[in-house]
């Protein structure tokens, strides 16, 4: 979600929620806290017809990109290269060297040139694509200094939208390559070879990544944008307090359904914190949880809105292009482990509610459900997107465009969320601002899975792993995720992915782990960094708006969030969950005794079922939840058995208490 928008956004939220965060000061607050952990939202500050110029050439380029996914006929080289010129246009047109740079229509010379000639240096490729690829291997020394000034200007860019954490990732690989990786014995012949591998090759910065996003991320975050403008985040937020706000703790539940909701559409964990959180934080807050649960709730619902179909982020479409599936084979396949995560959150706040003795939202603040079911048309578009897309009848792409264009026409049934021309425009603009942050990621996310490749550096990775395992999968499980999370520290998620597939993934294959569990594990594991001491940028939002200590917050998540740490290796132990070469009954089965496992963690984690549990309890319920991951039926027993004991005594207790009381 664009900045531009996300004001606009949370107010028409807070209107219509059961209590408005005003009182609290958190709406007013909301674009300084996307500022302060959410790099995408340093933006310059353009004015009058500088500012209509700006917005006409990120419309402009939404356009485009939907003209070129549906019609272009041209060589591949060229639309990747021509996509990749336009986000170092923008990316210099819109995102300043340094945060608070606020002068109005200020543009620095440096800027300038740093922005006309990395444009050039990729559109130089556009012009030229014949030629280039003809000439093979003989390159002059011009066309490498091209290349090094398209790779400066892309990490740039991608410094000033995305941040550090990825540059020091890439600059390892780099370095590491012109180091010790290559074996040419010149320098300078090192420099050639990997510039143009880098560059004027699909081995790097345009290999699957870019190629992705230019096809497919792009158009769907330009349908997000529009779906945005529907009123669609106030539909879901209205909608999960209708369902959930009248129980016990009922604002932390609206916030684990809305910000699911919500964040599936966003496909940023920090956007959408901010976003439903200014509204749902303060409800939590003025409910009786404490601030840091409150934060902690937001953050980790919002983070898990990334594996919640049918959108799922960026990721999910690299995912598909990796693996070689069709879309919507991801999307059935991800529903199970995503309704285990969002349910261990909930399990978490209901128990959290009911230690604490807190009520839900009163039933005359709640909206009405038969007028919300009125509205029950703003969902048309996500519906026929899923339907057009897992029934092959289209592509991905021109379903996601067909899909805009429902989004236009369900919007005028709503007087109060009529997309006009106007909107139409803000749309576009959105779409193409949005677009600038996945695609610069994407680039030094081919940068470094290119870098590893010709380096070598994988196998010696995975041999290196598979080694220290020694033929054991949950040690392979456990490195293979803390490599996951410490590189995903800060880094997008998209990237991430990217990383983790070229570099962790093939591990967990050679350990005889199907490739799309594979796959999913470290996709899961790279989406938890968001929630992760030291670097939790979504817990650390959330923690903004509650008013919270952002280390205790993001510890909360990480704790609310048990289920992530739990479903990967689930379905890497048993690929039924991913309903890969399974039956129905075993997923079922696969399936209670996860949900059963995830309760019993939960529990224990919160330390109250019925009434406060002793170490002993705890233990017992937390061990026998760890236990049921394994597939195999004399765990599943025992698991089963020690869960079942945790909670008679639980009950005892609580009887016992009963009696004593009266």
């Amino acid at each position: 979600m664009s900045s531009e928008n996300l004001n606009k956004t949370t107010a028409t939220a807070a209107q219509s929620s059961a209590s408005s965060p005003a009182s609290n000061g958190s709406g007013a607050d909301v674009a300084a806290i996307m500022k302060k952990y959410d790099r995408e939202s340093n933006t310059r500050l353009w004015t009058g017809k500088a500012r209509i110029a700006v917005r006409c050439i990120l419309a402009a380029f939404s356009l485009w990109c939907i003209w070129v996914t549906l019609f272009a006929t041209f060589l591949e080289e060229i639309r990747l290269t021509s996509f990749l010129g336009l986000i170092i246009l923008m990316g210099f047109l819109i995102y300043p060297a340094k945060k608070g740079e606020q002068r109005a229509n200020y543009m620095p010379w440096y800027d300038i040139v740093m922005m006309v000639a990395g444009t050039a240096a990729f559109l130089y490729f556009t012009f030229d694509a014949n030629n280039i690829i003809q000439q093979g291997t003989r390159f002059q020394p011009y066309q490498i200094a091209i290349g090094i000034v398209g790779i400066a200007a892309l990490i740039e860019v991608t410094r000033r939208c995305v941040g550090l954490p990825i540059l020091i990732v890439a600059g390892f690989f780099l370095i590491y390559a012109l180091s010790y990786g290559l074996t040419n014995p010149s320098f300078f012949g090192r420099v050639r070879y990997l510039v143009r591998n880098l560059f004027y090759t699909k081995e790097g910065i345009f290999s699957t990544p870019i190629n992705v996003c230019s096809k497919y991320i792009v158009v769907f975050i330009i349908f997000g944008a529009f779906l945005e403008r529907t009123g669609i985040s106030n539909f879901f937020i209205q909608l999960a307090n209708c369902v959930a706000g009248r129980y016990a703790g009922g604002p932390a539940k609206v916030a684990v359904i809305s910000s699911a909701l919500c964040g599936m559409v966003s496909g940023s964990s920090v956007g959408n914190t901010v976003t439903t959180g200014s509204v749902t934080i303060p409800m939590m807050k003025k409910t009786g949880y404490k601030p840091e649960f409150a934060g902690a709730v937001e953050a980790a619902a919002s983070t898990g809105g990334q594996i919640m179909p049918p959108i799922m982020g960026a990721a999910a479409f690299l995912m598909a292009d990796f693996v070689g599936v069709p879309y919507s084979d991801i999307i059935i396949r991800a529903i199970l482990p995503a309704i285990l995560y969002f349910t261990g959150i909930f399990i978490a706040v209901h128990l959290e509610a009911k230690k604490l003795g807190l009520s839900g939202i009163p039933k005359e603040q709640l909206p009405k459900a038969g007028r919300l079911l009125r509205k029950i048309y703003l969902l048309l578009p996500l519906v026929m997107l899923v339907v057009w897309v897992s029934g092959n009848f289209m592509t991905m792409q021109r379903a996601a465009s067909y899909a805009i264009v429902l989004s236009i026409v369900v919007s005028l049934f709503d007087k109060e969320n009529r997309i006009t021309p106007a909107k139409i425009l803000d749309a576009l603009v959105s779409g193409g601002r949005s677009s600038i942050t996945v695609a610069a990621a994407c680039g030094v996310a081919g940068i470094i899975s290119g870098s590893i490749t010709m380096t070598g550096l994988a196998n010696e990775l995975i041999n290196g792993i598979i080694s220290v395992a020694n033929g054991r999968l949950i040690i392979a499980l456990f490195l293979t995720m803390l490599c996951c999370i410490v590189l995903g520290m800060g880094v997008p998620t998209t990237a991430n992915y990217c990383i983790m597939a070229a570099t962790t993934a093939p591990i967990l294959i050679r350990m005889n782990v199907p490739p799309l569990a594979a796959h999913f594990f470290v996709f899961y594991f790279g989406i938890v960094a968001d929630i992760t001491p030291p670097v939790a940028l979504a817990a650390y939002a959330g923690s903004a708006i509650a008013k919270s200590n952002p280390m205790k917050t993001a510890f909360n998540a990480s704790k609310l969030a048990i289920a992530v740490f739990i479903v990967p290796y689930v379905f890497c132990f048993s690929p039924a969950m991913l309903l890969i070469d399974t039956t129905a009954l075993k997923v079922v089965q696969i399936f209670i005794t996860s949900l059963i496992g995830i309760f019993g963690v939960s529990a224990a984690l919160e330390g109250f079922l019925k009434v406060k549990m002793n170490p002993a309890v705890r233990a017992a319920l937390a061990i026998g939840g760890i236990l049921l991951i394994d597939p195999s039926l004399m765990t599943d027993i025992v698991g089963l058995v020690l869960i079942a004991a945790g909670i008679a005594v639980q009950y005892l207790s609580a009887a016992r208490q009963r009696v004593s009381a009266a």
